[in-house]
């Protein structure tokens, strides 16, 4: 058997090859609308099956009836009985796991003097232990089924540095908890051909960020901050994706990926 990231691998592999997903099954979390309903159908456009998880079942069931393959599952990762359900479910329904994004996310924009403990448990249970016990649920049918995969972990810049302007104590530390999570289970599963890397986005476009480039004053902060000068276009996280979820970075682990105008290179 020639596992994802051998020698022998990559002499198989063709450059454009290395992007396909053709045969893989990948579960995406806060699939409903954003950034993961984008994930969704990039996954899909590369030749995977899909299974798409988060709350709304509306719109999960339209996104669904859209794209072939794809299979919708409710879920409520706030609630701890839900955690392992999205990738359960995919291995009901198509036998297997290949990769898994760590999508879904809640924030808690306050001053954290003002911020309760209840309120930052929460934020950290959505973002960080949702994460690890999807992660893991994941990592048990990779591992007994001995072909590898990969996970993805989707942190943030606000993971990395920190800002102050936008108070969000609980948002920051679970998505830096994700990037140290993210080393560690990679760093414990890779020689068994299971990578686990992070996508660290900067300020792009989406539900969650609409109150902050929703106006010219926010997307003109923004810019400020950023070498290239403005915000991301969703479209602009495809190829990071891509390019961890597939056998084109068969040699990457443990890493963090940053896709973010420049704003972590001032």
């Amino acid at each position: 058997m020639t596992l994802p990231g051998s020698p022998e691998a990559a002499e198989l592999a063709s450059p454009e090859a290395a992007f396909r997903l053709d045969g893989k099954v990948a579960v995406v979390t806060g699939a409903s609308t954003g950034l993961g309903e984008r994930f969704a159908r990039v996954l899909v456009g590369a030749g995977a099956r899909v299974v798409v998880t988060a709350r709304r079942v509306d719109k999960l069931e339209q996104l669904a009836a859209e794209l072939e393959g794809t299979v919708a599952v409710a879920a409520d990762l706030s609630r701890a009985e839900d955690h392992e359900l999205p990738v359960l479910k995919a291995i009901e329904a198509f036998g297997r796991i290949d990769v898994l994004v760590n999508n879904a996310g809640m924030e808690n924009s306050e001053p954290a003097v003002r911020e309760s403990t209840e309120r930052f448990r929460e934020v950290l249970d959505v973002n960080l232990v949702a994460p690890f016990v999807l992660a893991r649920t994941a990592a048990r049918d990779m591992l007994e089924r001995d072909e590898g995969g990969s996970i993805i972990n989707i942190a943030s810049i606000l993971g990395l540095v920190g800002v102050g302007r936008i108070p969000q104590a609980a948002y920051t530390a679970s998505k830096g908890g994700l990037v140290n999570l993210t080393r560690e289970l990679s760093a414990q599963w890779s020689t068994r051909g299971i990578r686990v890397n992070c996508l660290a986005p900067g300020f792009f476009a989406s539900e969650m960020t609409k109150r902050l480039l929703g106006d010219d004053r926010g997307r003109n902060w923004v810019a400020q901050r950023t070498t290239m000068n403005r915000h991301g276009l969703p479209h602009e996280l495809d190829g990071a994706l891509l390019f961890l979820a597939s056998d084109a970075s068969s040699y990457v682990t443990g890493s963090t990926l940053t896709v973010d105008g420049g704003w972590t290179a001032r």
